[in-house]
C-alpha cells in the first residue's frame, strides 16, 4: 500500500479527521472557520468583481472547467457501477465474485462520499438563501431569502460545485493516494471558476470546500466502522488491499 501524501508533515489523509481536528479542537475549529469566513467577506465583492473582468477567452476556459463541478457525471456512473458490481458479486464465484465486490465497494464509496456532502450543500444553500454576486448592491451588500427552494439566484452559500469538487478530491486521494495533488488542483480550479464566472463569492467556495472535505472524511469513517473497503491499522486508516480480500 503506497504511503499517503504529506506536505511538510502537515497533510495526513490516513487519520480519522483532517490534521489538527478532533473532539478537543472541534469548537476552536468552528470558531476559526467563522473567523475566516468573516474576514473573507470583507473582500467578497471586490474579488468577485475582479474575477468577472477577465477576457472572454479566459472565461471560455473557466466555463469548461466549471462543468466538472457538477455531480451528475460522478453520481450516475458510480451508482450504476455500485449496483452492477453488487449484483454480479451475488451471482458469481471465486475471483470474479471478489473483483465484482471490490468494484462495488469502490464505486459505492465514491457515490456516497461525493453524493452525501453534495446533498448537504444543496439543503444548506436553500436554507441560507444567500444571493449570488449578481444581486449585490452598495446599499444592500448582503441579500438573503432564507429557506428559498426555487430561485437559483438565492442559493449561493455554500457552493455546490466546490463541495462536489473537494469531496471528490478527498475520495480520490483516499482511494489512490498518488492522485492527491492532481485531485486537489482539479478541486481548486473548479472552485475558482465559480468566482470567475460570477456565480459565487470566495466565502461560498471556502465553505463548500470545507463541507466537501469533512463530508468525505465522515463517509470514510462510516466505511471503516463497517469494515467496508478501509480498515484501521496502527493508528492509520488504510484501504484494504484486494490481495488481502483474496486471502480471506
Amino acid at each position: 500500500m503506497p504511503s499517503l501524501p504529506h506536505m511538510g508533515g502537515m497533510i495526513e489523509l490516513d487519520k480519522t479527521w483532517p490534521p489538527g481536528l478532533n473532539r478537543r479542537t472541534a469548537l476552536p475549529f468552528v470558531a476559526g472557520f467563522v473567523l475566516v469566513i468573516a474576514v473573507l467577506y470583507l473582500f467578497d465583492h471586490a474579488i468577485s468583481a475582479w474575477g468577472q473582468e477577465v477576457s472572454q477567452p479566459v472565461r471560455y476556459v473557466f466555463r469548461w472547467i466549471t462543468r466538472w463541478g457538477e455531480s451528475d457525471w460522478i453520481l450516475i456512473p458510480t451508482v450504476l457501477g455500485w449496483l452492477g458490481g453488487w449484483l454480479l458479486s451475488r451471482v458469481t464465484r471465486d475471483r470474479i465474485k471478489l473483483v465484482a465486490a471490490e468494484f462495488a465497494a469502490v464505486t459505492g464509496f465514491i457515490f456516497v462520499g461525493v453524493g452525501l456532502p453534495s446533498l448537504v450543500a444543496t439543503l444548506l444553500k436553500r436554507a441560507f438563501g444567500r444571493g449570488r454576486p449578481e444581486t449585490w448592491t452598495a446599499e444592500a451588500p448582503l441579500s438573503f431569502r432564507p429557506f428559498n427552494l426555487a430561485d437559483h439566484v438565492y442559493q449561493s452559500f455554500p457552493s455546490g460545485h466546490a463541495t462536489t469538487a473537494f469531496s471528490l478530491a478527498a475520495v480520490v486521494a483516499f482511494l489512490w493516494p498518488r492522485a492527491f495533488w492532481p485531485a486537489l488542483i482539479f478541486a481548486v480550479l473548479v472552485s475558482v471558476s465559480r468566482v470567475m464566472l460570477g456565480q459565487h463569492y470566495p466565502t461560498d467556495i471556502t465553505a463548500g470546500a470545507v463541507l466537501g472535505v469533512l463530508g468525505a472524511y465522515a463517509v470514510r469513517n462510516v466505511f471503516v466502522a463497517r469494515g467496508w473497503l478501509f480498515e484501521s491499522a496502527d493508528g492509520r486508516i488504510v484501504r484494504r488491499t484486494f490481495e488481502a480480500r483474496v486471502r480471506h
